[in-house]
């Protein structure tokens, strides 16, 4: 397989008085929100369209890429109305690492048993390839070794195998094309069907030296994907942000109302385009470990619904239960690694609102006017009675987070949750006692993450956070005090879509590199400090949450057997 890595030409610059913008498509789980970027990464519009789930079957999560395609064209619509077609530089997209299929005329191709053509995208969080993803990792192929040795839901190999498997006749032998969601994107704006680095290798097992592993895909019952040079899945590759094609399409522009011809990069995952967002920020002023240090010294933190912890580095670093390492999989001619937590805004939820004293806490969050988690901080801190003790009001109660299943460090699915040190208390303090416990729960994860990551090579001295809880005052703290390192929170809320947007800056040949885009284009907002005062408080906690592990697995490996 041949691999791009460098094409197209320059777009003419506008006049030097007329701002230029770049466009940042992020298309998630259930809404596209498009943003519109100024050269300098500041965030001056945004638009957001829902998008449609359908759940035809218990565990079964399907879209439409025409509904997707639609609601994109009429966010990008929104953000543009007010600026001139040529002031919009280039183009980037993001979105979830979910499958579509497409017959050889590129129209859908239905994914579940009911037969609705429309409905042909396996979402990202659909579980009904379980069986499928165990086999695979039982084979023990040697391209686990890049995922941590365990083979994922999330990843497109065994939603491949079950529809072979389940829809031979009206899925299989009938799609042409299948694509990760990123790359359906960046094929309707442009025509091209070069696939980006970051989809292919992440979530599809490539490997930008070695190409396709045949092996691999015979020895899990896909053989049939090795016809025509991978025809299927993608024959040509490009790292993200690479300009793709001559840019818009005619039709494209059509929808969009923008300019045929327009840039468009080579797109990410959607975690990935949070990354780029944040991880390569100028930190110069602000005193922390990483200034004049390589940007392999810092991890990128996006927590939302549930959380992605990457890295990156000059060399391959292979560590136990996080996946990768991929090759110019995020940023350019460098390494990446990703851990991960499969539930963690999830798990706060969870946490919070099944407890007998939500509707108290409800009530006078609305009382007072403010959030849930906003009203819960304060509850806490009255709690703590202005001691500066708030994080050991939970000194006796301990959770072991993987409700949903550990992804890193320990990836084993099956293993759950755990709560130690329950009373017969039901009031609002025992909720917010819960909340707090579950806060540092999922920060003593991120902290097992860095270490399985520092004893395989790593060096982080510093955290950058972004997604949903990075807005949670208390969570982000409770990070910075649990893994003893200093946090930054980016200027823009919107670092997933400055990422993406970045993708169009270099796409535009408006910057030399990526990583020239990326120090432009993120800024440190605020950094927040560890409070040295609750190291060993922490260091006791944290031997705690290991015993809790080691519980884990014996109690299923127990049942298991």
């Amino acid at each position: 397989m041949l691999t791009v890595l460098h094409w197209s030409v320059a777009m003419a610059q506008p006049p030097c008085s007329v701002e230029q913008y770049y466009l940042g498509v992020d298309v998630g789980t259930a809404s596209v929100r498009v943003a519109l970027v100024t050269r300098t990464g500041l965030v001056r519009a945004t638009a957001e369209e829902p998008i449609r789930i359908w759940e035809p079957s218990p565990g079964h999560y399907v879209q439409s890429s025409d509904d997707i395609w639609e609601q994109c064209c009429r966010a990008i619509r929104k953000v543009t109305q007010a600026v001139e077609k040529g002031q919009i530089r280039g183009i980037g997209f993001d979105a979830t690492c979910s499958l579509v299929a497409l017959d050889a005329h590129f129209e859908p191709v239905a994914v579940n048993r009911d037969g609705i053509q429309d409905h042909n995208i396996v979402m990202w969080m659909d579980h009904r390839a379980s069986e499928q993803a165990a086999r695979i990792t039982a084979t023990g192929h040697s391209v686990l070794r890049r995922m941590g040795g365990t083979m994922f839901l999330e990843m497109q190999p065994p939603k491949l195998l079950w529809l072979k498997e389940n829809l031979r006749e009206t899925c299989w032998d009938r799609a042409a094309h299948f694509m990760d969601l990123p790359d359906f994107l960046s094929w309707k704006a442009t025509g091209s069907l070069v696939r980006s680095l970051c989809t292919l290798v992440c979530k599809w097992t490539y490997c930008p030296q070695d190409g396709w592993d045949s092996s691999f895909w015979t020895a899990i019952g896909l053989e049939d994907l090795l016809a025509d040079n991978y025809a299927k899945i993608g024959q040509l590759t490009c790292c993200p942000g690479t300009p793709l094609g001559a840019g818009l399409t005619l039709q494209a522009a059509a929808d969009t109302h923008l300019e045929a011809g327009t840039a468009v990069a080579a797109s990410l995952v959607d975690a990935h385009a949070g990354g780029l967002g944040v991880i390569g920020a100028d930190v110069k002023g602000f005193r922390l470990p990483c200034e004049d240090r390589p940007m392999t010294s810092r991890m990128a933190l996006i927590c939302g619904t549930s959380s992605c912890h990457m890295g990156i580095s000059q060399k391959p670093l292979y560590v136990p239960g996080v996946w990768g390492p991929y090759f110019s999989a995020m940023v350019p001619g460098l390494w990446l690694n990703e851990g991960g937590q499969s539930a963690t805004g999830k798990l706060i939820d969870h946490m919070v609102e099944g407890h007998t004293a939500f509707a108290q806490l409800q009530a006078l969050a609305d009382e007072s006017g403010e959030g849930v988690y906003s009203y819960l901080n304060k509850h806490l801190e009255t709690m703590a009675g202005g001691s500066g003790c708030l994080a050991q009001l939970s000194t006796n109660l301990h959770i072991w987070p993987d409700f949903h299943g550990n992804r890193s460090p320990l990836a084993d699915p099956t293993l759950r949750g755990m709560v130690v040190g329950l009373t017969l208390s039901r009031t609002l303090d025992d909720l917010a006692l819960l909340y707090l416990a579950t806060l540092q729960a999922i920060a003593l994860g991120t902290r097992h993450i860095l270490q399985t990551m520092e004893e395989a090579g790593y060096d982080i001295s510093t955290l950058f956070l972004c997604g949903g809880l990075s807005k949670n005052t208390l969570f982000v703290q409770t990070h910075a005090d649990v893994t003893g390192l200093p946090i930054v929170l980016p200027c823009q809320k919107e670092a997933v879509l400055v990422g993406a947007a970045i993708l169009g800056a270099y796409a535009s040949h408006d910057y030399a590199s990526i990583q020239d885009a990326m120090e432009k284009m993120a800024k440190v907002g605020k950094v927040i400090w560890p409070n040295p005062e609750l190291k060993s408080f922490y260091r006791r906690k944290y031997k705690v949450f290991l015993q809790l592990a080691d519980h884990q697995r014996a109690y299923a490996s127990l049942m298991r057997n």
